[in-house]
């Protein structure tokens, strides 16, 4: 499986949102993460369908919706009329998680669950062969620019090893502190997919420079 960058424009500058988003997928991104926040399942309020529309127009890449909001099947319809590719929902926000995921791909889109570091991993386990994407923060969700925390390989780890006893061809996504650094370590415990957000927007030597530098770390 092809190891893919998901560009996190949580960290872009929204003054300029269309330029950083041209300069990530010419940098040789593979999706553009978008995270939505409710003000409710985590502190802050971020973004919603509109933002996902406007980023549709202006982007080929697959649109990766990580959606942080408690009763996430309330609004997969209008992610997915707005443009989402993938649609993660938080397993801690919804009892149904086979429900939610069947009526993702109902509407056309790859189905994600994510979970949060204090989160076990065995809560997967009955979901494993639906979905198409298994997300691990390794970051309590809500804010850009936080640190990877220690330890959070292991538990990458240990859902790789549940993708594998079930034959899954799921994307395994990490989330939180990824850098140049931290993506090794992530990638040396089975993670296949990486989203990455102040380490590319926020990179010193600017947007291409970053991904440039994720990509050399991941060998492609």
């Amino acid at each position: 499986m092809r190891l893919l960058l998901s560009a996190s424009i949580l960290s872009a500058d929204f003054s300029h949102l269309a330029d950083h988003i041209h300069q990530a997928e010419e940098a040789g991104a593979d999706w553009l993460h978008i995270d939505v926040m409710d003000g409710h399942f985590v502190p802050p309020i971020t973004m919603g369908p509109l933002v996902v529309e406007a980023c549709k127009r202006v982007t080929r890449l697959p649109l990766d919706v990580h959606l942080m909001v408690t009763h996430p099947e309330r609004h997969f319809e209008s992610f997915a009329r707005a443009g989402a590719s993938i649609i993660t929902f938080q397993q801690e926000a919804t009892p149904h998680a086979h429900r939610a995921v069947d009526a993702i791909h109902q509407l056309g889109c790859k189905a994600g669950i994510a979970i949060n570091p204090a989160t076990p991993e065995n809560v997967l386990l009955y979901v494993l062969q639906q979905v198409d994407l298994v997300l691990v923060m390794t970051v309590n969700p809500g804010y850009a620019a936080q640190s990877f925390i220690a330890g959070m390989e292991g538990k990458i780890s240990r859902v790789r090893q549940h993708l594998d006893s079930v034959n899954s061809t799921a994307w395994l996504q990490v989330d939180g502190g990824i850098n140049t650094e931290t993506i090794s370590l992530a990638r040396h415990a089975g993670a296949t997919n990486f989203v990455a957000g102040s380490a590319i927007f926020s990179h010193p030597q600017g947007i291409k420079d970053g991904i440039t530098s994720m990509r050399s770390v991941l060998g492609d």
